[in-house]
Formats: structure tokens, sequence, C-alpha cells
């Protein structure tokens, strides 16, 4: 039987990857040190029904959104993380080009940025899941010391993040299975509109709003790995 190591430090790691399914790792951040807070938000839409006169008002549930996130990371260069190890540490100025070349820049071939997912040790096992699968929303940097040639000593790392997953995934969380929500559907090889319009509302007559919904000639389907929007229905 293993037993845990009650010695080993779990740092706050930011792994990259090539697409939304996180299969295919591109890179990492590490923590230099852990962040004593994170902020994790959690939202819901509603639309407001206006009674006779506008003097009472219900809430109609439109939709939950993506939970978001937003954590400060410390960076420091001058060696006090390594104190007693020896040799030379990244200088904060490559740790910031590290965590911007897998979370802001553009990849030349998907055109998108980095499909992240947060990690640190048993984080996230609370709300159902294994750490935090999200994108780059904006990353603010403050230097706080620098060098006599002026480059940076000290640095904060202010991240917000926004949930991203499947819309598969998203749905099955939430549990939503009645077609009076929305839906997502991966295209698979083989699938045609009308077929996949029909699993989800029992009838391809829907067929022509499920096209509009994903700007989409109704004779075809997208590509294959496509994610598709099955708009609910109107109650």
């Amino acid at each position: 039987m293993a037993f845990p190591d009650l010695f080993k430090l779990e740092k706050l790691t930011i792994e990259a990857y090539a697409e939304r399914e996180r299969t295919t790792l591109t890179g990492a951040f590490v923590a230099m040190f852990n962040p004593a807070t994170l902020t994790q938000g959690f939202g819901i839409d509603y639309a407001g029904t206006a009674g006779v006169g506008g003097v009472a008002q219900q809430a109609r549930f439109v939709r939950r959104r993506p939970a978001d996130l937003s954590v400060t990371l410390l960076l420091d260069g001058t060696g006090v993380d390594r104190v007693g190890l020896g040799g030379r540490g990244r200088t904060v100025g490559e740790r910031i080009a590290d965590l911007l070349a897998i979370a802001y820049r553009i990849d030349g071939d998907t055109h998108e940025p980095g499909f992240l997912w947060v990690k640190w040790g048993e984080w996230g096992t609370e709300l159902g899941r294994t750490g935090y699968k999200c994108r780059l929303s904006n990353l603010g940097v403050t230097y706080q010391s620098f060098n006599r040639d002026g480059s940076p000593l000290r640095a904060e790392l202010q991240l917000a993040l926004v949930a991203d997953d499947t819309l598969d995934k998203q749905l099955r969380v939430a549990g939503l299975s009645s077609p009076d929500v929305p839906h997502g559907r991966v295209v698979r090889a083989g699938d045609t509109l009308p077929a996949m319009t029909r699993a989800v509302y029992g009838s391809p007559a829907r067929v022509a709003a499920v096209a509009r919904a994903n700007d989409l000639d109704q004779l075809r389907v997208a590509p294959v790995g496509a994610e598709l929007l099955f708009p609910p229905v109107a109650r």
C-alpha cells in the first residue's frame, strides 16, 4: 500500500494544451510560490419578466455563466527560493515569458491561445472535478523591484481566467437533459444535421433553427470534431 508523501509540497501548475479536449500537452508553468488565495466566481443570468404596471417581476432563468478564477502569483529573482541549492534559477523576465508563451501567444496553426488546465493537488475535487479547465482572460504584471540594469527582480502576476470545456462535458456537469435548455454536441463521422437534431429534440423538424444557430447550410454539417449548439425549445 502506497502512502502519501507528507513532506511533498504541491505547486500550483498551469498546463497548456493544443485543443479543448486537452490531450496534447504543449507546455506548463509552475508557480514559484503557491498563492495565498484563489478567488472563484459563479454567476447566473436571469431575464426579468415584469408584471402589470411594472410593480412585480419574476426572474426567469436564462443560463449559468462559466465560472471565473482570479489568482495572484509572485515571482522573485533574488534567489530566495534557491537558498542552499546553488546554481542559477530562471529570471523574473524569463518566467513571465514562459507564461505568456503558453497562455497568451496565439498558435499559428489553430489561431487560438492555449487551452489551460490549472492544477494544484486536491483543489477542485470539492466541486466534482480535478483542477480548473480555462482560458486566459487577462494578465496584469506589476513589477516591484529592479536590478541596476533595469531588469525586474520581483513581480506580481494577476491572472483572470474563464472556465472552458467541451459543450458535452459542461452540459453533463450541469445535469441538463430536456429539450428546453441549450444542448451541445460534437460532430462525429457520419453525422448529419437532421439526425443530430432528431437525437436532441426527438424530431428533425427544428433542423433549420439549428442551422441558423451555427451558421450552417441545412444540407451539410460542420466538420468532424466541431461542436454544435442546439438552442432550447421556447417554453
